[in-house]
């Protein structure tokens, strides 16, 4: 049905219908556009703030600094998680939000962004 009205403009106006077409692909575009300026952008850069259910899961991305080469990488949750090993009341640091980072050996390891 919105093919015969396009069909309708073209007769009616005589308009061309590349003209027509030109016309519907900028509309979608700007509408596109307003979607996605609209849309928030999916990351909670705060641990406080982040979901606790997320924090060491694969969504969560820390960012991991060697002492000795100073080299810096970047894991998820689970390894981070892993890093942690059985210091329990830094894990519940974590969880709480109170802390962002925590060293185990020669690296140090600290709360980039959560996907939410």
């Amino acid at each position: 049905m919105n093919k015969n009205k396009d069909i309708e403009k073209i007769l009616l106006n005589d308009a061309s219908y590349d003209e027509i077409i030109r016309a519907k692909v900028e509309q979608d575009f700007v509408q596109e556009l307003d979607k996605s300026k609209s849309e928030k952008s999916g990351y909670i850069t705060e641990i406080s703030s982040a979901p606790k259910d997320r924090i060491f899961t694969k969504f969560a991305t820390y960012e991991v600094i060697n002492k000795i080469s100073k080299t810096k990488s970047y894991i998820n949750g689970v390894q981070a998680e892993g890093f942690l090993g059985n210091k329990t009341a830094e894990r519940e640091k974590l969880l709480a939000g109170t802390i962002d980072s925590f060293v185990s050996g020669n690296i140090f390891v600290k709360f980039v962004k959560v996907k939410v």
